[in-house]
């Protein structure tokens, strides 16, 4: 087992799983992470998405604000991570 994965770590994606709601994820996600750092995630996630639209680094950057930085970050995880952006953009898209 890596050190990701820990009990604790299970205990954490399961109660995740188990919300039901926007609301209830804003109201859960508002408690445990900061607003930084949600603002983080969310910057994240949509520079994936751009991404995996064929944006370049600088029209992501003026439509995020994320740093080139960062974007290469997320790149780096959509071509060489474990499929979680891509899998989460997918799920993103079929429930719109």
């Amino acid at each position: 087992m890596d050190s990701l994965h820990t009990p604790a770590m299970d205990k954490l994606f399961t109660t995740i799983l188990a919300l039901e709601s926007v609301e209830e994820c804003y109201r859960f996600f508002e408690d445990i992470c900061t607003i930084k750092e949600l603002q983080d995630i969310s910057q994240r996630l949509e520079v994936a998405q751009m991404l995996s639209l064929g944006k370049n680094y600088q029209e992501i950057s003026a439509v995020t604000g994320a740093s080139t930085a960062t974007i290469s970050r997320v790149n780096k995880c959509l071509v060489y991570g474990s499929g979680g952006y891509r899998a989460a953009l997918a799920k993103g898209e079929s429930e719109q």
